[in-house]
């Protein structure tokens, strides 16, 4: 329970930690409307990462029997996924950094907290790297006789509270840090500790029993 309560965490924090387009616009809309509008579209992130992790671990489950004669190949390729998704952020992390690119600000009126959630839980949802990490994550770490339901959803709800969490922390901060982690120098430290926790991630799966 505790293992899986913990690898639920790091998944989360995993692939919400890059501050890219859609936190610096949670952040930047925040500044500009209420906590409780920001509140409600770090949430719709959170869902986004909470319904993946979800069909991830649900995808894993019903593979993993078809999939056990070929567990340690899979694991394998599992953690090479995860490991490109790591060396993918920190190299676009570097790279930004250096081309100071910014992204731009929405230039529509702020939504309504419903409409944020909502429309914040469309845009993540429509992320391809979030389910192909997801499911890298969970297929290769997974086999037919550890998974079970309850930790299951303890992996799950760790991921979503995790990405939660995160979320808030940006809607929270608001104008006070949103200059701070969206900046050049803030968004090079996000994307490069988010990398840092991907190939944790990757190394566990190779290691894992």
């Amino acid at each position: 329970m505790t293992a899986a309560l913990l690898a639920g965490l790091l998944a989360g924090y995993g692939i919400a930690v890059p501050v890219g387009a859609v936190s610096t616009y949670l952040v930047s809309l925040t500044a500009r409307t209420t906590l409780r509008t920001g509140a409600c579209a770090a949430l719709g992130v959170a869902t986004a990462d909470g319904l993946y992790a979800l069909v991830a671990t649900l995808g894993g489950t019903a593979l993993a029997g078809a999939l056990q004669p070929v567990l340690v190949p899979l694991r394998w390729a599992s953690a090479l996924v995860l490991a490109v998704l790591a060396v993918r952020g920190a190299v676009g992390a570097l790279r930004q950094y250096r081309g100071r690119r910014l992204t731009t600000r929405s230039a529509q009126d702020p939504p309504r907290p419903a409409r944020a959630y909502l429309a914040l839980l469309g845009i993540t949802l429509l992320n391809p790297t979030t389910v192909v990490y997801f499911a890298a994550l969970v297929l290769g770490s997974r086999t037919a006789e550890a998974v079970r339901p309850l930790e299951q959803g303890v992996f799950v709800l760790a991921a979503f509270a995790a990405s939660a969490s995160w979320q808030l922390f940006l809607a929270g901060g608001g104008a006070l840090l949103g200059r701070a982690l969206t900046g050049h120098r803030g968004r090079l430290v996000t994307g490069l500790l988010s990398s840092a926790v991907i190939m944790l991630l990757a190394v566990r799966v190779v290691v894992a029993p």
